[in-house]
């Protein structure tokens, strides 16, 4: 049987606050107070604890980057959406004679600010659209087609 090497003893300054979360996880763990500030400075004195960190900030970093991805790509689908939409709307909607074009301005400026008024209440509380769609089962109407009218029921 080996001799046990008997442990070195430091003292050491602790703020109230670092001395209160220490015992509390210490109490929680059952373990002595010495040996979690033991583990804790071998764990930061480790020579590979630069290299856990860079590979938890590594690993951080790949996660935001498919985040962004993901959100360009949504981005691309939305703007995509509004450009086929307006080209639809554009190519189906007559043009107005001259006689009806200045009441269809008005009608249209008064329409609008009520659009914008709108959407600003709505991005200020939520939900969004495409949540509440989700939520409604919306989503079972893409089997009659992007452009067919919903059923009344």
């Amino acid at each position: 049987m080996a001799p046990r090497k008997k442990k070195a003893q430091i003292s050491v300054y602790l703020d109230p606050t670092t001395m209160g979360l220490l015992a509390d996880y210490a109490t929680r763990r059952d373990q002595p107070q010495s040996l979690i500030a033991e583990a804790a400075i071998a764990s930061f004195l480790s020579p590979d604890a630069a290299e856990q960190r860079e590979a938890v900030i590594t690993k951080r970093l790949d996660q935001l980057d498919r985040r962004m991805a993901r959100q360009e790509r949504d981005l691309g689908i939305a703007v995509e959406t509004l450009a086929v939409f307006v080209r639809f709307w554009l190519a189906i909607t007559p043009a107005l004679p001259e006689s009806a074009a200045q009441a269809a301005r008005a009608k249209a400026a008064e329409r609008y600010e009520a659009f914008v008024a709108t959407l600003g209440r709505r991005l200020a509380k939520g939900p969004r659209l495409m949540q509440e769609v989700a939520e409604e089962g919306g989503l079972s109407n893409r089997q009659k087609g992007p452009l067919a009218p919903e059923a009344d029921t």
